[in-house]
């Protein structure tokens, strides 16, 4: 427990580091700053860290199995919302479509990635990358914008969103990182790699400060806090306590837990904005659950930790 608590004291202080320092920055800078650094760790930061990081990772494990835990996770999650919403009455299709993405769609990412790095390690990133990349990418711009579509009353091109997720270059950046690991690269070329990984998660959460500076609160605490149970405590617990039963324990375990203990994603906000769905609950969801997650960290690594 000693150790624990040093482990997650470092980890608070670089989350309130970063993101304490997005904020300062958002208020300050324009937003197309945090347009322009969104985008280059879209495009060339992530991608780049994937293939340091997996350079790095034991894969002699079954990392592919994290998908199929990530979509376990996401219909569980879809299935508790949608039992909410029936018992609370909610006909608003707006409504209901955000109350769906928010339960189901985690920042895996630019939060969960980090939070992986600093209390699993880099060993088990492959689990952390395959969760995100093959799960919540493909569900929050696949299912999630057509659930988004046919509820927001909008077209939905099926195409369009298999090739939104074709072209992500966090999954070309995976394939490098796979396809590289034997090739031996100079040791200068490798530690530059790691450095730059490293840079990165640094500015993901900077990234992450800056947005949540920018995001003004909606008027749905409630339905956000019956969200934010769904999302970050009934679905991992659930699901943690399940692999469990099955024999899977360790690091593995609790790297599969983290990523779906993570607050909604900003993918939510943005197709809650796109297919003019309910952006009161989007913003609400985000931004409480990104508050909530350091008080519900202790729990997860006291259950679930080696």
């Amino acid at each position: 427990m000693a150790l624990d608590a040093v482990v997650l004291g470092k980890l608070y202080a670089t989350l309130a580091g970063g993101v304490g320092l997005g904020v300062l920055l958002g208020r300050w800078l324009p937003a197309r700053v945090s347009g322009a650094i969104g985008q280059g760790l879209f495009w060339v930061g992530v991608p780049l860290s994937c293939v340091a990081f997996l350079r790095q990772t034991d894969l002699s494990g079954q990392a592919w199995l994290a998908p199929l835990v990530a979509w376990g996770s996401i219909a569980l999650a879809g299935c508790l919302a949608w039992g909410w919403l029936h018992w609370q009455g909610v006909t608003a299709p707006q409504r209901r479509a955000s109350f769906w993405l928010g339960s189901m769609f985690g920042n895996t990412g630019y939060l969960g990635f980090p939070i992986a790095l600093a209390l699993v390690g880099s060993g088990q990133f492959a689990w952390a990358l395959f969760f995100d990349v093959a799960g919540t990418t493909l569900g929050a711009y696949g299912v999630g914008s057509a659930l988004a579509a046919r509820l927001g009353g909008q077209s939905s091109d099926g195409w369009g969103m298999v090739r939104a997720g074709l072209v992500n270059p966090t999954v070309w950046g995976a394939l490098a990182g796979l396809g590289s690991r034997s090739i031996a690269l100079p040791q200068v070329i490798d530690r530059g790699l790691t450095a730059i990984a490293w840079t990165v998660v640094a500015l993901a959460l900077v990234l992450i400060g800056m947005r949540l500076s920018q995001l003004r609160w909606g008027n749905a605490t409630a339905p956000a806090i019956a969200l934010l149970v769904i999302k970050m405590a009934i679905v991992p617990l659930v699901v943690g306590l399940t692999l469990r039963g099955w024999g899977w324990q360790g690091p593995t375990l609790l790297v599969l837990v983290l990523q779906m203990a993570m607050p909604p994603a900003f993918a939510c906000l943005v197709i809650a904005e796109a297919y003019d769905l309910d952006r009161d609950l989007a913003v609400s969801s985000v931004a409480l659950g990104t508050v909530v997650l350091p008080f519900t960290l202790p729990l997860w690594l006291w259950l679930f930790g080696a």
